[in-house]
């Protein structure tokens, strides 16, 4: 199987945990290194149109990677619905599933909670759902 994973790079110590848990766990199940194709993307807004490239490029699912974190404006909400609507719509016109790992937090504690710290790396949980989305199509 092949598998991209899309990740973005605001907030890139939390993204890069994830994309770590999500890649290792890639490999620990069996998916070869060069079966794993990266793209990264300035920041979450722009995971729609990474991923929409990367279903593309004859891999059997995708991973959205991403960290999007409350400030003080309605910002947050706007970004939080651009972005899970636009995977879903992805995930309804085209074959090829997308795997939602984008953390929505209140606060960077949560965050780094989330991507390694006491609540887990939801990277890891991502990338055995994408193993299982790709194996149903």
């Amino acid at each position: 199987m092949k598998f991209g994973i899309v990740v973005s790079n605001w907030n890139k110590n939390i993204t890069d945990n994830l994309f770590d848990g999500a890649y290792n766990t890639l490999v620990k199940y069996g998916v070869k290194e060069e079966n794993i194709k990266k793209i990264g993307v300035p920041g979450s807004f722009e995971l729609v149109h990474g991923c929409k490239i990367m279903q593309r490029n004859n891999v059997d699912a995708v991973i959205a990677i991403g960290c999007i974190i409350k400030g003080e404006t309605d910002h947050y909400d706007y970004i939080c619905n651009s972005v899970s609507s636009g995977i879903t719509q992805l995930n309804i016109i085209n074959d090829t599933p997308i795997v939602f790992c984008v953390l929505t937090d209140h606060n960077i504690e949560q965050s780094i909670s989330r991507s390694g710290g006491k609540h887990g790396n939801k990277g890891i949980e991502s990338a055995v759902t994408a193993i299982k989305m790709a194996s149903i199509k």
